[in-house]
């Protein structure tokens, strides 16, 4: 029966939906984003998990075909097949073949048409449905017309080729060999970074001094960033009041410029209006193409101010708990203190209570992590080797192929399943890995809690449907089953049929997909050197390297800037200490008046004044000292409350934080969702209120 592969589907379902409920926020982003998303990580999530399906799948029909050739030569009454134990999970032999065609196409459909074009519609600044659809084709145009501009070079070298017919099979090689050609130059690139800074990173994580240096200097980068992202969105509302005073009231282009405005945060626009010099001067009005450039301007500033602001959060907690480890690291209690103490449930304060905890942190996770950089130190070299030797058959020195040929000959399915599953999970976490913590041209990044704009979503999605068919394809070369790479003839699995080879192209087939994977060498040659961030620190871009002064000053820059936080976070606590007395003792006075006002009937004085206490001044507290005193009162602008420090999670989306620091009519993701007038609470807008999470979204093109 088919268990294996029902299970697959829906752990591959399971696990992209626990990947984008941790990066997305699902209640602010449109149904047709977070479908598209889901689809596109579930199905190469279950590429990845079916693939040693088939492999197995592949080996029992190999075994039922050398048999029955055996069979026809042997003496009457033998059986052809009495050795060949059926697989556990085996499944229909076209089941394979359709599941490989419905998920290969609809990922390349999603990756290479809807993907860019949904991703170019939330960056437009239109003002118009046709406006929008119209910049998105225009932004895309370089991009696909790159890409049919190389296709067409391979057809007319096909035409130009003597003896070849083209017909739809063809094509479709065609179109794979260019999507494949394409995944496999990033994958490359990513694997030659990522087999060795996976083992380095987990090696260098056990230290806790470095780790915490390095936290230091990444907190300095991130204050400046923070900075810059801060300085850039004050720039882009100083132009957008120059806008609102050249524009009257009754113009034609009032309701585009009203757009705008609705997407910036309330308190951000008070601001701003204090801020702004108004000299007196007319002011010329602005076209409707500058009013989408500045549309645009507004919708890249405020993501990047909140991507910037997630992850000074992150990293600041990260800090504090860094610093907490260092100082139990010497204690002598064996309980984990901390400075700032963490509320847990009561399961988890059970389950993982201080004293674990002390364990795990400063005595356990060191080692354990030690032990996984060896461990994957040694599936990298393995994973290296292989890439350089997979094209060799005789003799075999693929490490890879040579334990799947020892299993196949013994027909272990098992075997075959789990190391298959093993290797790929590595492969794709590798890769992976690297694609959720790239930051590219500082517009694509994957924030954990909830943080990550759909923009950036969309991307990562586009990243892994073109990265995992190439990865499993050079995967089912280093096992040498793949008949045109070792140039043999062997039984193929379902995927390679259906994907199709590439000796249509004879420059890739005999030379790319070959030789490039043995680049990878050069590029871990290179991160083992740190060769890319010498570079970069040669050019000015800071670069945490040991001994360099300019690393040394920017720790210390951190240090710095994590004491600041420090006492902001403790003075919050203490306002907090001082209005809960306050309140406790409002309450044991209002309680004893209460009591003897009643007659002794004292029990329901003090119900009543809990209550009024509950309904007035408990629900006061947070939001009296909350972080947006200190930016509206004093323009600081790096105070937050002390929420963060009390859970053991990331306490609240940015939207919330935001929408607690400069007013109600934050929502900076933009694009696929619809966006509410002026007033409105956060029920409303589907931000903090409301037991599910917020209203339904709006139209798919409210925002025009």
């Amino acid at each position: 029966m088919a268990y294996l592969l029902v299970f697959s589907i829906c752990l591959a379902l399971l696990l992209a939906s626990i990947s984008l409920y941790r990066y997305g926020c699902i209640q602010r982003q449109h149904p047709v984003v977070t479908f598209s998303v889901l689809t596109a990580w579930s199905f190469s999530f279950l590429i990845v998990f079916t693939i040693p399906l088939d492999v197995t799948s592949t080996v029992y029909r190999n075994c039922i075909l050398e048999h029955n050739e055996t069979w026809k030569t042997a003496p009457a009454g033998a059986s052809s097949n009495s050795s060949c134990q059926r697989p556990w999970g085996m499944v229909e032999e076209a089941v394979f073949p359709n599941l490989w065609r419905i998920i290969y196409w609809s990922s390349q459909f999603l990756t290479w048409l809807i993907m860019p074009l949904m991703q170019s519609y939330l960056k437009a600044g239109d003002f118009t449905i046709k406006g929008k659809l119209k910049s998105a084709l225009v932004d895309n145009a370089i991009y696909y017309g790159s890409y049919l501009f190389i296709c067409g070079i391979l057809l007319i070298y096909l035409a130009l080729q003597p003896g070849i017919s083209l017909d739809w099979q063809k094509l479709k090689a065609i179109a794979s060999s260019a999507s494949n050609t394409w995944g496999l130059f990033l994958l490359v690139l990513l694997l030659g970074y990522a087999l060795v800074e996976v083992p380095r990173g987990l090696w260098n994580n056990s230290k806790p001094g470095f780790t915490l240096q390095y936290a230091y200097f990444k907190l300095s980068k991130l204050s400046s960033e923070k900075a810059e992202a801060e300085e850039h969105v004050d720039d882009v509302l100083e132009s957008l009041q120059s806008a609102c005073r050249a524009v009257p009231t009754r113009h034609e282009l009032r309701p585009a410029l009203e757009t705008i405005i609705r997407k910036v945060p309330t308190e951000l626009m008070e601001r701003a209006r204090r801020i702004s010099r108004d000299d007196g001067s007319p002011v010329a009005v602005p076209s409707e193409k500058a009013l989408v450039r500045l549309h645009r301007q507004v919708i890249k500033s405020l993501q990047t101010l909140q991507r910037t602001e997630a992850l000074w959060n992150v990293q600041v907690n990260k800090v504090l708990h860094l610093e907490d480890v260092a100082k139990n690291a010497v204690s002598l209690d064996h309980r984990f203190k901390t400075e700032f103490p963490k509320h847990r449930a009561g399961f988890n304060r059970a389950m993982y209570n201080p004293t674990l905890e002390w364990y795990w942190e400063c005595v356990v996770k060191a080692p354990f992590l030690k032990a996984l950089a060896v461990i994957t130190a040694f599936l990298s070299f393995v994973v290296v080797w292989s890439e350089l030797t997979f094209f060799n058959r005789e003799p075999v020195l693929s490490i890879f192929a040579n334990v799947l040929d020892i299993a196949k000959r013994n027909y272990d399915f098992v075997t075959i399943e789990v190391f298959s599953m093993m290797t790929l999970c590595y492969l794709c976490y590798c890769a992976y890995s690297t694609v959720f913590r790239i930051k590219f041209l500082n517009l694509y990044y994957l924030a954990a809690h909830h943080q990550t704009n759909e923009y950036s979503l969309i991307f990562s999605g586009m990243l892994l449907c073109r990265l995992t068919p190439p990865m499993c394809l050079n995967f089912l070369g280093m096992i040498h089953m793949d008949s045109h790479i070792i140039k043999e003839r062997i039984l193929e699995t379902h995927y390679t049929q259906i994907m199709g080879h590439m000796d249509v192209l004879g420059i890739i087939s005999d030379g790319f997909n070959i030789y490039f994977p043995m680049v990878m060498l050069a590029f871990c040659l290179a991160t083992w050197f740190s060769l890319g961030s010498r570079a970069l620190n040669a050019l000015g871009f800071q670069q945490f390297m040991l001994n360099e002064t300019i690393a040394t000053e920017l720790v210390q820059e951190g240090k710095d800037l994590i004491v600041r936080e420090k006492r902001k976070r403790q003075r919050a606590e203490d306002a907090i200490a001082r209005r809960r007395d306050n309140i406790l003792s409002n309450l044991g006075r209002d309680s004893a008046s209460g009591s003897s006002g009643n007659n002794g009937n004292g029990n329901g004085g003090v119900g009543n004044i809990l209550s009024k206490y509950k309904s007035r001044n408990l629900d006061s507290v947070a939001s009296s000292v909350g972080p947006g005193d200190d930016l509206v009162r004093h323009g600081d602008r790096l105070d937050y409350s002390t929420n963060g420090s009390r859970n053991g999670e990331f306490p609240r989306s940015l939207s919330d934080e935001i929408n607690e620091r400069f007013g109600v009519s934050t929502n900076v993701t933009v694009g696929f969702k619809g966006y509410n007038d002026f007033g409105e609470d956060d029920e409303g807008r589907g931000g903090r209120g409301g037991s599910g999470g917020g209203g339904a979204p709006r139209g798919f093109f409210d925002d025009v």
